[in-house]
């Protein structure tokens, strides 16, 4: 009998050849799977975890060729496993939310989205990692900050994920305005809906209209109103008119801008007939006071 036929031989000869192949993969791996990723964070945590995921196949196939050795060891080496996983399930977590992402429809690159309280524009999707480019913050409406936030793909399974352009890239938006009681109400009306009925073009209306018949064939949704309206309230202070409409998920600030600019020139251009309405303080006079002194008399 030669002596690679001794099975002590033959399984260290078949433990190299195995580990041979697996670093052969490992290396092939990193050097072309890892090297497409568009960013440095995610090329470094999947390198990472591309080393680990061979040390655990090499542990594993050792494990198996020499079992009739190992006895009790094989316990330990599962446990230690366990423990690797333990360490990495953030890791994993953060790869199963981008398989998620991937397949599930959460979002895409250039949509609008709310993630973790942070809302901002999809501008990558890693591996391991969203990121966006923020939104709001200190800067009022729907505006940049400037800061770039990345944000673990694990998020998509602990909190709702708020999609603002996915499916429907429309939004109702509402701008309230504040008349006078002593104002022509019926007038306000007639104007707030002309400026509406102006920005709200049949263009814009049949683009609604085409999205919104996708949403409701794709999910069970009832019929909603899809045109601008104008309704009002009446107040203490002011006669409360409300102008609901939908809008481009991107151009909510410059529409309601719009808006509020031919506002002021219609009601300017009523003679007065229709006037904004504001808190007002009033001050209200007291009562005179006569206070009489006395002197005391003597005794």
């Amino acid at each position: 009998m030669g002596w690679w036929q001794v099975p002590l031989v033959s399984k260290s000869l078949a433990a190299l050849l195995a580990s041979g192949t697996i670093l052969l993969l490992v290396k092939l791996l990193q050097g072309t799977l890892v090297r497409r990723l568009p960013d440095a964070d995610s090329r470094y945590y999947a390198r990472k975890l591309v080393t680990l995921g061979g040390w655990l196949i090499a542990i594993l196939t050792l494990t198996v060729i020499f079992r009739d050795r190992l006895g009790g060891l094989t316990v330990a080496i599962g446990v230690a496993s366990a423990g690797i996983a333990f360490a990495l399930q953030e890791v994993i977590g953060s790869i199963a939310g981008w398989i998620a992402i991937s397949f599930g429809s959460f979002y895409a690159p250039g949509d609008r989205v709310q993630l973790g309280g942070i809302r901002g524009d999809v501008i990558d999707i890693g591996i391991l990692r969203t990121t966006l480019m923020e939104l709001g913050e200190w800067v009022s409406s729907d505006l940049y900050t400037g800061r770039v936030v990345r944000i673990a793909n694990s998020f998509v399974f602990k909190e709702p994920v708020f999609n603002y352009s996915g499916d429907f890239p429309f939004l109702w938006d509402e701008i309230r305005i504040p008349v006078q009681h002593s104002s022509d109400h019926r007038l306000a009306f007639q104007l707030l809906e002309q400026v509406l009925q102006e920005e709200c073009t049949d263009s814009l209306q049949r683009e609604v209209r085409q999205a919104w018949e996708q949403l409701v064939h794709r999910f069970l949704l009832e019929n909603a109103s899809l045109e601008p309206n104008v309704s009002l309230v009446i107040t203490d202070n002011w006669l409360e008119f409300t102008l609901r409409y939908l809008v481009n998920y991107k151009q909510r600030r410059s529409t309601s801008d719009r808006i509020s600019r031919a506002i002021l020139d219609r009601f300017a251009a009523s003679d007065g007939a229709v006037k904004l309405g504001s808190t007002t303080l009033q001050l209200v006079e007291p009562d005179s006071l006569t206070v009489r002194l006395q002197r005391p008399r003597p005794l």
